[in-house]
């Protein structure tokens, strides 16, 4: 799942950032509804930046995901339910070992009418979180697609290291939390 489709209907796309895109690409390519996922960079500078640009931090790209989904079958408030139950939003510009402004929490919308949903659940788990909650939410700008060995990754490489024991836990962790969520075509 590393294409959006042009003319999936009646879909609606949001773009997430929770630390390295292999992780959150494997776990949304799980969900219900989900129709496309496509591991990106977006909010930065640089235009069409390479993977090893963005690891210098220097380009101000986040790694993202692009999720392209039915809100007739899971809404974005469900969606970002999922989110941040699978990342620390609490962590600026990091996630466990992955570190630096690449690994930022963050929403970007497409839509700006999402912005009232996004807020919603953000501020409800700001406050559940004491307020410690470091994710941003922004408009969608400068986004890239990854290169496509990016894409599909853990479905590649499962028994990669950095899969085998970072990613693998956190599909692990969707699939138990959200049992009902998890697709199963």
């Amino acid at each position: 799942m590393n294409a959006i489709p042009q003319s999936a209907q009646p879909s609606k796309v949001i773009t997430l950032g929770g630390g390295c895109f292999w992780c959150t690409e494997a776990v949304f390519v799980r969900v219900k509804g989900v129709l496309d996922v496509e591991s990106g960079y977006c909010n930065g500078h640089t235009l069409k930046p390479t993977y090893a640009d963005v690891c210098t931090g220097e380009t101000g790209h986040n790694e993202v995901v692009r999720l392209v989904f039915d809100p007739r079958v899971i809404s974005l408030r469900e969606l970002l339910e999922i989110f941040f139950v699978i990342h620390d939003p609490t962590s600026l510009n990091r996630q466990g070992n992955d570190t630096g402004t690449q690994y930022r929490s963050g929403i970007y919308l497409s839509d700006e009418a999402d912005r009232e949903v996004a807020q919603q659940v953000l501020d409800q788990v700001n406050v559940a979180l004491s307020g410690r909650v470091v994710t941003e939410l922004r408009s969608l700008e400068n986004y890239s697609p990854a290169e496509a060995y990016h894409q599909d990754y853990f479905e590649n490489n499962p028994q990669q290291g950095y899969c085998a024991f970072v990613v693998a836990p956190k599909v692990q962790k969707f699939v138990h939390t959200f049992a009902d969520k998890v697709r199963h075509d």
